[in-house]
């Protein structure tokens, strides 16, 4: 069985945490627009660090359970340069 990357997932994981109805609430608690969420859910915006962060407040999860959640399964995560 191969995991793939998808946003979606942790998005939707996250509203069953927290007992949320749909995405608008889902972006409401974040204290992010709607926008933002659609973004991430259709691979357009990647879940950024800050975002992550903000996400383990709320829930009480760790960086790596979100990102497992996600299906991040780097060892390891780089900041890329900017050149």
């Amino acid at each position: 069985m191969t995991i793939t990357y998808d946003p979606s997932g942790l998005l939707d994981a996250l509203r069953e945490n927290l007992n949320l109805k749909n995405d608008a609430a889902l972006a409401q608690k974040l204290d992010v627009g709607p926008p933002t969420i659609s973004r991430i859910r259709s691979g357009n915006l990647p879940v950024g660090a800050s975002l992550l962060i903000r996400m383990g407040e709320e829930t009480g999860l760790s960086i790596m359970e979100l990102r497992d959640l996600m299906g991040d399964r780097r060892a390891k995560f780089r900041i890329g340069r900017g050149r």
